[in-house]
């Protein structure tokens, strides 16, 4: 297994302890179902701040190939995965190799956290696209791609696994409203 959808978040909505904390959650997840001889990223892209330029999480999963915890490919590299990617409901596995729960599932929780574009780049400008970067349990909103591909439309934006549309805001609660726990994916980049 080289990829997966984190089980549970946190527990703090989009309050991750920023990008460390996100890599930190990827590699307790790995190690306890064994996986832990990757060294394990978030696939989440970073703002710009004061002094410090934007991070893309197309740059921090490593080279690929990427398989799931039933070994099935997902993507081959960081093209394929930003393109014409195996990605679906019934591959899109947690770190167990359970379905994560989809549109028409009780509870939703397709909405994943990206805070990226569809090319993996973080968003221009100076808007929160990522909960202060991954801090705000609170205020603020975050970019989510649905890890089932199925939205309320049949559109472009509806099928993206990883730029679907932002969050109600940063809360577990804000989170859920729209079908989301607070879950991430998490690749070894090694």
């Amino acid at each position: 297994m080289t990829f997966f959808v984190t089980s549970v978040g946190l527990g703090k909505g989009a309050d991750l302890g920023g990008l460390t904390g996100a890599d930190k959650h990827c590699q307790t997840l790995a190690a306890a179902v064994g996986a832990d001889k990757h060294t394990w990223q978030a696939y989440l892209s970073a703002d710009a701040t004061a002094g410090l330029p934007a991070v893309n999480a197309r740059d921090r999963i490593g080279k690929g190939p990427w398989q799931n915890a039933k070994g099935v490919v997902i993507a081959q590299d960081v093209a394929q995965l930003h393109g014409d990617n195996k990605l679906t409901k019934e591959t899109a596995l947690d770190e167990r190799g359970a379905v994560v729960k989809g549109r028409g599932d009780t509870p939703n929780m397709h909405d994943i956290l990206t805070g990226s574009q569809e090319d993996g780049t973080a968003f221009p400008g100076s808007d929160d696209h990522t909960c202060s970067n991954w801090t705000s349990g609170d205020k603020g909103m975050a970019q989510v791609g649905h890890s089932d591909r199925i939205g309320l439309r049949d559109d472009a934006p509806s099928r993206s696994w990883n730029s679907s549309h932002p969050s109600r805001g940063c809360s577990t609660e804000a989170l859920a409203a729209s079908g989301g726990a607070g879950l991430l994916y998490c690749f070894a980049a090694d």
